[in-house]
């Protein structure tokens, strides 16, 4: 897009509706501070009070200082905000998983009776929701509105509602996150925020998703390309998984605690629809389509099969949203409900195994580049766990394979075997592919660190996993073992000090993920300064023009 335009001066309309906005939230948190009924839900008004106003001075700022790139240059200030964001809380959750797996290994050294804050109750949550909505969600919202930029040839829609996105979201994380150490929680797996966390971050992805949806349709591009349909199935399925599971009565507009609308057995069955499809929809769907528009990029071959890739868009998302009732058997579930999430999720390795096909397969002529391009390398290992997870999960979803894999470490290291293999493997790709592109640099700082961080995370990884399969297996062994008079065999201390080796085979190997993610920040901070490494001549491929990127129907 070469076409320029001087931007007004002001902040025209959609600033005067996110200030109008700001303003108002100002006035009802001073409200809320009035009539506080909790000491929880007084800090949280202060953070929220301190936010709008920090928003409010930074729209003044915004006004008197317009940006000098024009309202016809694609929106990329937003994009870098969230690939600073993402490496930041993808570092803190990475830590914050090493500490509480020291816990479970170590737990007479890492445990400190006078901060209960620090213990593993407050922690467990704090990085499952870091890793997964703070880094996985801010890799998300800047691939998106990097792709359907590109994709589109058309800049974001909404002049700052990006802008409100990005910082509304990461607003959500720090209340997220300072509500698990201060002890704001519904204890919902996913879904711990309490009642006014998730009213914000409703009304921030609702901003969202039409940023999103206006992006498409004022394109350039006839063709919506797949990467875009797959965001846009992210961005509605959890909208609406949100809203369902999240409702709920507050005790009353002052205090932070909340009822859920749901009780029993629907309760459970809503919980694990909702967790089981932020699993299908967050780090499934939105990270494939980083894979369906960052390898064919960086490969630069186009998609090894468009008509696989529209079959296995729309198998998947089909398909998937019925899973969840595999999480609930052996429960007071009815039957053919447990039967039906148990067959769909069975019926699920099919298509994803077609998106791993396809992703593969993008390399068809291209396979030279594994050799010298660790990123590449990187992104199509991220594809193998894929393909892994996409198998093991089906398998454990079998009644009588969960009746030994449920409850136990089996499940921890399925999880993390996608997480850090898939989830981890092609953000990090994506974050090395954008770096360079979005500052204008001719290649990364060191493709040398580049290998030393997938080698070094990618023993990380196999640690970690294997330890959690052999783990796994052996308590659900123990757990069901009995002597000759039909009493339980172990006691289960005895099964807690059979894991020992094991959770210290999982810290390590988290230790090794950290590390190698520490790497990734130094070489992408060095790139972004514009630093080379003279040693290493290997150039870094630029983006091409749409038609590279966008093969024929």
């Amino acid at each position: 897009m070469t076409e320029q335009r001087a931007t007004p001066q002001g902040l025209g309309t959609d600033g005067m509706l996110i200030a109008s906005f700001l303003g108002l939230g100002v006035i009802y948190w001073l409200f809320i501070l009035a009539r506080a009924a909790d000491p929880l839900i007084t800090f949280h008004a202060y953070v929220f009070i301190l936010a709008f106003i920090l928003g409010l001075f930074g729209l003044v700022i915004r006004a008197t200082n317009p940006p000098s790139d024009g309202r016809g240059a694609y929106a990329m200030d937003v994009v870098k905000a969230g690939v600073f964001a993402s490496v930041f809380w993808g570092i803190a959750g990475f830590l914050v998983g090493v500490v509480i797996a020291f816990q479970l290994a170590f737990p007479e050294i890492f445990y400190f009776e006078n901060a209960p804050w620090t213990n593993f109750g407050r922690l467990r949550p704090l990085h499952t929701s870091a890793v997964i909505f703070a880094f996985g969600g801010n890799v998300l919202i800047a691939t998106s509105f990097y792709v359907v930029q590109r994709t589109c040839r058309a800049r974001l829609a909404g002049g700052l509602a990006p802008w409100f996105v990005f910082w509304g979201y990461n607003l959500f994380i720090v209340i997220a996150a300072t509500g698990y150490l201060i002890g704001v929680t519904q204890s919902r797996e996913y879904a711990e925020p309490e009642w006014y966390a998730d009213l914000w971050l409703t009304l921030v992805w609702v901003a969202y998703l039409f940023v999103f949806l206006g992006t498409i349709w004022k394109r350039k591009e006839p063709h919506i390309y797949v990467a875009n349909w797959f965001y846009l199935s992210f961005i509605v399925t959890v909208a609406m998984l949100h809203i369902v599971n999240n409702l709920a009565m507050p005790i009353s507009l002052a205090n932070s605690k909340s009822y859920s609308l749901f009780a029993g057995v629907q309760d459970a069955l809503t919980q694990w629809w909702y967790a089981h499809n932020a699993v299908g929809f967050f780090l499934t769907t939105g990270f494939l389509a980083i894979m369906y528009y960052f390898i064919p990029k960086r490969a630069e071959r186009p998609v090894f099969s468009y008509r696989l890739s529209i079959v296995h868009f729309w198998s998947l998302i089909f398909i998937y949203i019925w899973a969840g009732p595999h999480h609930l058997h052996y429960t007071a579930l009815p039957e053919w409900a447990q039967t039906l999430g148990m067959t769909f999720s069975i019926m699920l390795w099919m298509p994803s195994w077609g998106g791993m096909i396809n992703g593969l397969m993008t390399l068809s002529g291209a396979w030279d580049k594994l050799r010298t391009d660790p990123v590449l390398r990187m992104m199509v290992a991220s594809v193998a766990f894929y393909g892994m997870s996409t198998f093991e999960g089906p398998v454990m979803s079998i009644r009588a394979v969960n009746a030994l894999s449920h409850y136990t470490d089996w499940t921890i290291g399925h999880v993390h075997s996608g997480a850090l293999g898939w989830v981890g493997y092609i953000s990090f790709g994506a974050l090395y592919c954008l770096v360079p592109w979005l500052w204008k640099r001719k290649r990364l700082y060191s493709n040398a660190m580049v290998e030393w961080h997938f080698w070094i995370s990618t023993i990380g990884i196999v640690l970690y996993i294997t330890s959690m399969w052999v783990s796994g297996i052996t308590q659900g062994l123990m757990w069901r073992a009995y002597n000759e008079f039909g009493f339980l065999q172990h006691s289960f201390v005895e099964t807690v000090q059979a894991m020992h080796p094991y959770y210290a085979i999982r810290a390590f190997g988290g230790t090794l993920f950290l590390i190698g993610a520490l790497i990734m920040a130094y070489n992408l901070w060095r790139t972004a300064r514009g630093d080379i490494r003279a040693a290493e001549p290997q150039p870094q491929p630029q983006p091409q023009p749409l038609a590279a990127s966008v093969p024929a129907l």
